[in-house]
């Protein structure tokens, strides 16, 4: 009697059916994929680009501090000499005698507090030193100028009220240094009522005239002087006649 062949099925979990005793071998596995690695020269460039930024921020702020601090030097230097000028020219107070000449309707000769009255003039002895031309502007500010002296009388009276031991610029210049000196008021120059001292003027480059009384020789004169160079000085106006 012949022998009966039993076919079995066999049922996977994928669903699919195989039949007989053969089967296809199981599906390799998937390989695994491997993450990407990140750049490792990535942080020391991103490092590297902060500490330039960092050092460019410095540089900017170091720069726009130096031109911040310049222009307040600037502007304090301005305060500070705008105080100094306002300090001097305030003269609201007037000091006046009797007046003398020939003018009827005017009664009283008048200088401004802490003014020298000599002759026509009040005379301000400045206590600051600053260059000729800002001694100039200083005076103008005051609705004077610096110190015309016309006469020996005059000169004498002024150094009567000055320090030995400082230098006075009065108005005389000369511009263009071609030793043709002018006064500040377009008096005309006139070399018979000069005091300078000997062998002065000296020096084409010197422009301005100081009021000054040098040790050695021991007495009150004139002398040329660069304009830049800070001095003291004397201002001149006319009395006020009330």
């Amino acid at each position: 009697m012949a022998s009966e062949i039993t076919y079995a099925e066999v049922t996977f979990r994928n669903g699919s059916k195989f039949s007989g005793t053969n089967s296809d071998p199981p599906a390799a596995p998937k390989e695994r994929t491997t993450p990407h690695k990140s750049n490792p020269g990535f942080p020391k460039l991103l490092c590297a680009s902060l500490i330039i930024l960092f050092l460019l921020l410095a540089i900017s702020f170091f720069i726009a501090f130096i031109i911040f601090f310049q222009k307040y030097s600037q502007l304090l230097k301005k305060i500070t000499e705008d105080k100094s000028t306002t300090k001097e020219s305030t003269h609201t107070t007037l000091e006046c005698v009797k007046n003398n000449l020939a003018i009827p309707e005017k009664v009283w000769s008048c200088c401004p507090k802490n003014w020298k009255s000599f002759s026509s003039k009040c005379y301000f002895i400045s206590t600051e030193s600053r260059s000729w031309s800002e001694s100039q502007k200083n005076c103008s500010g005051m609705q004077a100028h610096l110190t015309v002296i016309n006469t020996k009388e005059e000169q004498d009276f002024i150094i009567q009220n000055l320090s030995k031991d400082s230098a006075y610029f009065v108005g005389l210049s000369d511009p263009e240094g071609q030793r043709h000196w002018q006064w500040v008021d377009q008096t005309p120059y006139n070399d018979s009522a000069t005091f300078w001292h000997p062998k002065e003027p000296s020096d084409p480059n010197e422009r301005c005239v100081i009021v000054n009384y040098p040790r050695p020789r021991g007495k009150w004169g004139w002398n040329d002087v660069y304009c830049d160079n800070a001095q003291r000085s004397v201002c001149e106006m006319t009395k006020i006649y009330l």
